[in-house]
């Protein structure tokens, strides 16, 4: 018998919907069988997520606040993987973006209005020219840009940390390392507690990024040339300059990500600015694929997640940790992920045929009887 695992050619979307919303219910299912070993009462938990998400106000908007992060972290990748490229280094993007905001926030003193423009001009600029160099190594020298950018991330951090303990550090804050706060802030939803008016950005953005891709010039040769590049290039398509303005467009999404959190959020500066938001934006890309729209509803739900995670670590009496749902978000994302790669294979079994045996040699005919 002969397994086999092969790729299909043709995948429709609702298969592929099925089978994502199925593995994760099934995760779902497992980690609640898991806690119910563990002497917890999964229901129990699922009741207090879903008070302290949808039936409290502040609950709710928290939720949205981590979203926004996310979810601009996930429209940077998702750039990316249009053109078949990886872009591992939203998070260090974000840091210098915040840095690049923190640069105006703290020099210029204007008006409101003007300053958030210059912030998220600043902050785009310097997220897109920390992604240059990988976009040129990548499109000219054929270097990994997984490698590149993933590195980048640390020059970053650090970047940052000297800036904020050092050169803009601000001397009242005693053991805290920040710069002294950003007196520009986005502006508050009305009626909101906390929700600022940044989520809108994200939320646009997927939109205006499905559009393009399925309606401009640009986005039709992004695909083809993340489709097939050789194919792109036979075509006349400038193959590496489209590889060099994805990434430095991802960079800049991620930039403007660090304005966003630094304005709307945080409003100082410090090494600690970004909570893994890149990597976790970076799973709701993978998940979701192509999918600009599917970022909205994974991205939530990762929000979601991480938000009960900090209301159950926060029970009194709870043995939920934050360290436990990151575990079961984990899981999650690694079970939706297998499902992923069960809608582009399927199994072919194929039974071994009985070998017939080898034909016997035509035997050579005899000669003639010699006359006598």
């Amino acid at each position: 018998m002969n397994i086999q695992l092969r790729r299909r050619l043709d995948i429709s979307t609702r298969r592929a919907f099925v089978i994502r919303l199925l593995g994760g219910l099934i995760a779902l299912f497992l980690t609640g069988l898991i806690l119910l070993i563990a002497g917890e009462n999964p229901t129990s938990i699922a009741d207090i997520s879903f008070r302290s998400t949808f039936r409290s106000q502040i609950g709710f908007e928290d939720t949205l606040l981590i979203a926004t992060p996310i979810l601009m972290a996930a429209v940077a990748v998702a750039i990316g993987f249009r053109a078949r490229v990886w872009n591992i280094g939203v998070a260090g993007q974000f840091y210098m973006g915040a840095w690049g905001a923190a640069l105006v926030g703290l020099h210029y003193d204007g008006p409101a209005l003007i300053s958030v423009v210059l912030m998220a001009i600043s902050a785009a600029v310097c997220g897109g020219l920390w992604a240059l160099g990988p976009a040129l190594a990548k499109a000219y020298l054929d270097i990994n840009e997984v490698v590149t950018t993933l590195l980048l991330n640390f020059v970053a951090v650090q970047w940052v940390i000297w800036w904020s303990t050092d050169m803009w550090r601000d001397p009242n804050l005693g053991t805290l390392s920040a710069t002294p706060r950003i007196a520009v802030e986005l502006p508050l939803f009305p009626g909101a507690i906390t929700l600022h008016t940044g989520f809108l950005v994200p939320v646009a953005l997927v939109f205006i990024f499905a559009a393009v891709f399925r309606h401009s010039v640009w986005g039709y040769e992004v695909d083809l040339t993340g489709g097939n590049r050789s194919a792109a290039g036979f075509a006349g398509i400038p193959v590496k300059r489209r590889i060099v303005s994805v990434l430095v467009l991802s960079g800049a999404i991620g930039g403007l990500s660090g304005m966003i959190q630094l304005t709307g959020s945080v409003h100082r500066l410090s090494g600690t600015l970004e909570n893994s938001y890149g990597i976790s934006g970076f799973m709701v890309a993978a998940l979701v694929g192509a999918s600009f729209v599917g970022l909205l509803i994974v991205g939530f739900f990762v929000s979601f997640l991480l938000h009960s995670g900090i209301v159950l670590s926060t029970q009194a009496g709870a043995s939920i940790t934050v360290n436990l749902v990151l575990a079961i978000y984990g899981f999650i994302l690694l079970s939706v992920g297998v499902a992923e790669v069960a809608t582009r294979y399927r199994l072919v079994v194929q039974r071994s045929e009985e070998r017939a045996p080898p034909p016997e040699p035509a035997s050579l005919p005899e000669p003639p009887p010699a006359e006598a």
